[in-house]
């Protein structure tokens, strides 16, 4: 297994680079976020890989973080989900903004990814609900008490409460879910509370 590959950019494609180490050239699938981000030929990189193998073809694909390396395994493990799909989701989502669409349920933003359908969409929310990280999402600090409070179920339905209320009043799942991120100790406040202070940033 190859945990990831260093070297210097020696070719930009639409869905791969070409990574030079030691002399051998690494063609790597990434995402489009990840290729803006590299700045151009002869950049030092390092990407975390994927190796994906089929009776017909071994592909790499890379990321220049784990955690988005984790939240690809994650996709290609929803049923419909491949390499391709994943990585043209996370083209167009960052890793925390997919954690927000699939949160609020909010198919439509995922469905921005080329390949993937209002069903695929509605696969990747259901399935993955379970397994993003809320705590990581909202930011939890170090204070234990904050933790548990984050965690907790009464954390969780003021939240989806006030994300119900804003999607009554005209927004989507998505704007609510990002606008509610932003506001300071969301997680600790009742629906009204978080209701009032999101409206002041919409």
């Amino acid at each position: 297994m190859i945990g990831y590959i260093k070297g210097t950019v020696e070719g930009i494609f639409q869905d791969s680079v070409w990574i030079e180490n030691q002399g051998i050239g690494f063609q790597i699938y990434t995402s489009g976020k990840a290729i803006s981000a590299m700045g151009g030929l002869h950049q030092s990189v390092q990407l975390f890989t994927y190796l994906h193998v089929r009776e017909d073809e071994l592909s790499l694909y890379g990321f220049p973080t784990m955690e988005e390396l984790d939240t690809f395994r994650l996709l290609i493990g929803v049923n419909g989900i491949g390499p391709k799909a994943a990585l043209s989701i996370l083209s167009v989502l960052s890793v925390r903004d997919l954690s927000l669409a699939v949160m609020s349920g909010d198919a439509k933003a995922i469905t921005q990814a080329n390949g993937v359908g209002v069903k695929g969409a509605n696969r990747v929310i259901m399935e993955l609900k379970d397994k993003l990280n809320f705590e990581d999402l909202f930011g939890a600090n170090d204070n234990t008490e904050s933790d548990s409070i984050v965690g907790s179920d009464s954390g969780r339905e003021n939240i989806q409460d006030t994300v119900l209320a804003l999607v009554s009043l005209g927004y989507s799942d998505f704007e609510a879910m990002s606008v509610i991120k932003k506001i300071p100790g969301s997680e600790t406040m009742r629906s009204e509370e978080l209701l009032k202070a999101a409206l002041k940033k919409l």
